[in-house]
């Protein structure tokens, strides 16, 4: 069995953490593009009516649940900066110990 490195996972949390926010960010777009689309021609009920239908079919994601998952992102990055941080520090330390 292999343990990784302090390092190493520091830096795929970090990697998992930039996936996270990316998609995210994906998500808020498409939910609040589409809801533009619909505010921007209000007097047009032909075009209106196609967007709502539109919308129905499309599985839009939830808006809310998007900035939740944004957040907790950020939190993971900010804990993999810590995590390689300590590791960085533990490497430095163990290099004054033995030279």
């Amino acid at each position: 069995m292999e343990i990784p490195s302090a390092l190493n996972s520091g830096i795929q949390g970090f990697q998992n953490a930039r996936t996270a926010a990316d998609q995210a960010a994906t998500d808020i777009v498409a939910s609040t593009t589409l809801s533009a689309d619909q505010q921007s021609n209000p007097d047009n009920n032909e075009v209106n009516t196609e967007v709502s239908d539109s919308s129905k079919n499309l599985d839009l994601p939830d808006l809310n649940q998007a900035i939740v998952n944004l957040k907790v992102a950020e939190f993971q990055a900010k804990a993999s900066t810590e995590v390689i941080r300590s590791a960085d520090d533990s490497l430095g330390t163990l290099l004054d110990v033995t030279a």
